[in-house]
């Protein structure tokens, strides 16, 4: 029997593009604000920053592959020695402009009336800072206390002790095939593929369900079968890391 709903955070619950992107133009306004040499510099080029710092940087927080990509997106118009100061404005205009997809409050109200309902992520979207303060019962963050990020499997043994339960009583929701699909079954746990653009499916692999919005989820768990110990391992090659979403 289900009991606990776990979402990740960005691009799940919070539209997060749109507000990185707002983030940016700020840094962008303030660079052009601070020296004539940012007036050739793009905002297709700022967001291209995170792409060239995150293989490096993969593994590392996402506030500090942030700030490396900051960095050289400063390095464009010699303004290296502002990091810490631009960093700040963005994340204020990022967090400001963070907010849920309008599926999400109802969908959130709906199953708290029947499951215990945690949040876990890799990212730097605290709940609080984004729409959605008091909403869970447990929230989990990727490199608080040297938790590594998602996919690695302590991430998701620490979702369950936090949520106290069994791991097949937890249902994580997510729109990342490997971290929230394939990476939570190998760890026991339950999990449904938030499938907003309409992607086809990786060959091979089955969520225990899919949906296209948070708002078919409530009868989707009502509906989802108890978990079977014969199921099937997911032991599949994704060729390749999935990139984080810009944060």
């Amino acid at each position: 029997m289900l009991t606990t709903v776990v979402f990740d955070a960005d691009e799940t619950l919070l539209d997060l593009r749109p507000a990185v992107t707002g983030g940016l133009a700020a840094v962008l306004d303030e660079m052009r604000r601070r020296t004539p040499r940012a007036a050739d510099v793009t905002l297709a080029e700022l967001e291209s920053d995170w792409g060239a710092v995150f293989g490096e940087l993969s593994a590392a927080p996402v506030m500090e592959i942030r700030r490396a990509a900051l960095a050289r997106s400063l390095g464009r118009a010699g303004l290296d020695d502002h990091l810490d100061e631009i960093a700040d404005l963005f994340f204020a205009r990022r967090f400001a402009l963070t907010r849920p997809f309008p599926d999400v409050p109802p969908a959130l109200v709906a199953l708290r009336r029947r499951y215990t309902l945690g949040f876990a992520t890799n990212g730097n979207s605290r709940a609080e800072r984004c729409g959605l303060a008091g909403e869970f019962a447990f929230e989990v963050y990727a490199h608080e206390n040297g938790l590594p990020k998602k996919p690695a499997p302590e991430f998701y043994a620490a979702v369950v002790e936090v949520a106290g339960v069994p791991a097949e009583q937890i249902v994580y929701v997510g729109d990342s095939w490997e971290h929230d699909v394939v990476a939570p079954r190998r760890s026991g746990l339950r999990s449904v593929w938030l499938n907003r653009r309409g992607l086809p499916r990786p060959a091979g692999l089955v969520p225990d369900a899919e949906v296209a919005t948070l708002a078919e989820l409530p009868v989707v768990l009502s509906d989802l079968p108890a978990a079977s110990s014969d199921r099937i391992d997911l032991c599949v090659d994704l060729g390749g890391r999935r990139r984080d979403s810009p944060a």
